[in-house]
């Protein structure tokens, strides 16, 4: 991977992990689209990279957030009120929302290996993104707060989180979907899924990083990439807050345009031989 390919592909990871349009599905049909035979090993550990600059970029968006919902959960359950404070319950519902995804994908996780591998199964995945999106803008009331989340609803939201374990079905629009769907506003689902996303990304990172350590050498590859880092981490920083704001005045429908054309694209390239 050369360091221009590095910085495309961290710009491309920072916008994709945050809107709705899935950042793994991006980062299988960028490099198919524009002809790159990417090393199996490279593409790797630069995926690792690129997903620990993202988060650093929802821990940069979000401290304050973080410092007060672990202040409230750990001043809960010194005073044996784990639930009193509102900040409290919504890091106990970020607990909940966040087992379906860390099940599901252990269990289907050769299927998804697969799936990384196709860029056709990414444009059907990306189409089903759509579709979940126009889903959640169509049946929404969005009448509801974030301090108005009940359990169920964090259960409901994990578990739309869960279909993101495919590259192509995006992570923050799935879980910004299924909070719609509970007729959250767009930009409290949004909120959520954003602060959802560190405990899993937290996790994935975690087990990729020990994957990382079992390559020779692979310490030699990091100035290449670093500049990618930087990318994701930049930019993934600005997209999370420019969908807050986009989203408090506008629907998902420019998304569902996009991932609909994007799909349906790489599947005719895809049959086609492209």
């Amino acid at each position: 991977m050369t360091i221009l390919q590095a910085i495309l592909l961290g710009i491309v990871q920072g916008l994709t992990e945050f809107l709705p349009i899935s950042s793994s599905g991006h980062l299988v049909i960028v490099p198919y689209l524009l002809g790159w035979d990417i090393p199996a090993q490279d593409a790797f550990i630069f995926d690792v990279l690129v997903q620990v600059a993202t988060l650093l970029a929802v821990f940069a968006y979000f401290w304050s957030d973080i410092i007060a919902i672990l202040r409230a959960v750990l001043s809960g359950l010194l005073n044996r009120r784990p639930f009193e404070e509102p900040q409290a319950r919504l890091g106990w519902q970020l607990v909940i929302a966040t087992l379906p995804a860390g099940v599901i994908g252990l269990a289907l996780k050769p299927a998804v290996e697969r799936a990384f591998d196709s860029p056709a199964a990414t444009g059907f995945f990306l189409i089903i993104t759509a579709g979940i999106l126009f889903l959640a803008e169509r049946i929404g009331k969005r009448l509801r707060k974030l301090e108005s989340l009940t359990w169920k609803d964090a259960v409901w939201i994990g578990f739309a989180q869960a279909l993101a374990i495919f590259p192509g079905i995006s992570r923050s629009g799935a879980t910004t979907a299924g909070g719609m769907t509970r007729n959250l506003e767009r930009a409290a689902s949004a909120r959520f899924a954003f602060l959802l996303s560190i405990p899993i990304m937290l996790a994935a990172g975690g087990l990729a990083c020990l994957d990382l350590l079992q390559i020779p050498d692979f310490i030699s590859l990091l100035p290449a990439f670093l500049p990618g880092f930087l990318a994701a981490a930049i930019v993934g920083y600005f997209s999370i807050r420019w969908l807050l704001r986009f989203l408090t005045h506008h629907s998902l429908y420019i998304f569902v345009v996009y991932c609909t054309v994007l799909g349906a694209l790489v599947l005719i390239l895809s049959a086609t031989g492209y």
